[in-house]
């Protein structure tokens, strides 16, 4: 499988992955959930440290413009965020009078119910939370990047090259057998086809946004970069794909880096700006959400407005930051919001928690391929930014 290219066995995986969950037996769809625990837990026990081992030497090597590298790359990745909920709301608040008519709120279980647990009740615990290695990270660069000895940087910059030998080695070659593992529980499962099947017109537009919307991000990073806006998202299709195996934008950070350098950007902005993307730009999910939670709304019988939908959009850019890097993390950070901001009952939630994880992979495929045009976008900013001074 080595000589494969990677979008080549993750495209495998995932059609293996459905074939099997159609045939097999519950014992071997066990066994693979079983694998799936043991990589999911490395997986999440190594995401803190490629957040410190990439960022803290980033802005460490940055300098004097570590400070303003943040400042772009969290602007324009809110902005991002913002601007495909406000899309997402207008396209949603036309069409669902039409595509909706005559349906009514439904009760849905949570569809990850059904999924088959592995024969290990394994437990991997990371060093970190996300966010706490985030702000480690920054804390550490910052500091670095202040002193003028290099000793503490050069340790980072180490755990940088040990972090990149553990991705090469060990989760790029394993990480195809993890997506034909989801895949295959989850076809198994067969309550993720019911609900796509009845919310089939809906998630069809929200494809369609999160398609449109890549297509803008990439319009502008190639405006600004000259570039052929369309190769740009060519080359990124590793990580779409990867990230609609893993449904984790965290989990798909070696595959985005990598991408994402042969966009002509710097090294050291993509080692910077990707890890922490993974974290902040969500506009993928957002669509989903948007248009999910209007969906319910409308179902329900109820009325929104754009007047109560910005202030939550404004607020969920940034508690969706403290979403953890695994699947249905956007849509649990925002429960809290849904029901306080939006008026969200206990069944409305439900259905809500139901769609967004029946194609929450979608989502997260759109967050990780928007990564490189963010990235692509906060290179040229930060090249006309240095050159102006």
């Amino acid at each position: 499988m080595q000589r494969f290219g990677l979008l080549l066995r993750i495209i495998i995986a995932i059609a293996l992955g459905i074939i099997v969950g159609i045939i097999a037996n519950d014992w071997l769809i066990r066994l693979f959930a079983t694998f799936n625990d043991i990589f999911g837990g490395f997986l999440s026990f190594i995401i803190p440290l490629i957040i410190i081992g990439f960022i803290a030497p980033g802005i460490g090597y940055m300098g004097k413009g570590a400070g303003k590298l943040l400042s772009i790359t969290a602007l324009v990745a809110y902005i991002s965020t913002i601007f495909a909920g406000i899309i997402a709301f207008i396209t949603a608040s036309n069409l669902y009078p039409a595509i909706l008519s005559g349906q009514s709120l439904t009760m849905f279980n949570d569809p990850s119910s059904a999924l088959l647990e592995g024969f290990l009740d394994f437990e991997l615990h990371p060093p970190l939370e996300v966010i706490t290695a985030l702000i480690l990270s920054f804390i550490l660069g910052i500091g670095m990047a202040a002193l003028k000895n290099d000793t503490l940087l050069n340790v980072f910059t180490d755990l940088r090259s040990i972090v990149e030998l553990v991705i090469s080695k060990v989760i790029i070659p394993l990480l195809p057998i993890h997506i034909f593992g989801i895949f295959a529980n989850m076809t198994h499962a067969g309550q993720v086809a019911s609900i796509l099947q009845v919310f089939a017109v809906v998630f069809v537009m929200i494809v369609l946004l999160h398609i449109l919307y890549l297509i803008l991000q990439y319009s502008v990073a190639g405006a600004l970069n000259k570039q052929n806006p369309f190769r740009m998202l060519k080359t990124m299709l590793p990580a779409y794909f990867t990230a609609l195996g893993t449904q984790s934008s965290a989990a798909t950070i070696p595959v985005t880096l990598a991408q994402a350098k042969k966009l002509k950007v710097k090294g050291n902005i993509a080692d910077f700006t990707i890890p922490l993307l993974a974290n902040i730009h969500l506009s993928g999910s957002t669509i989903t959400l948007l248009s999910c939670a209007t969906a319910v709304l409308f179902l329900q019988g109820d009325s929104i407005t754009f007047g109560s939908v910005f202030p939550f959009l404004l607020v969920l850019g940034v508690t969706m930051i403290a979403a953890p890097g695994v699947p249905g993390g956007a849509v649990m950070a925002s429960i809290g919001l849904l029901e306080s901001m939006l008026g969200f009952g206990p069944t409305m939630v439900s259905l809500m928690i139901a769609l967004y994880l029946a194609q929450d992979s979608l989502g997260t495929a759109c967050n990780v391929t928007g990564d490189g045009a963010i990235t692509s976008i906060t290179d040229s900013i930060n090249n006309r930014w240095s050159i102006s001074k």
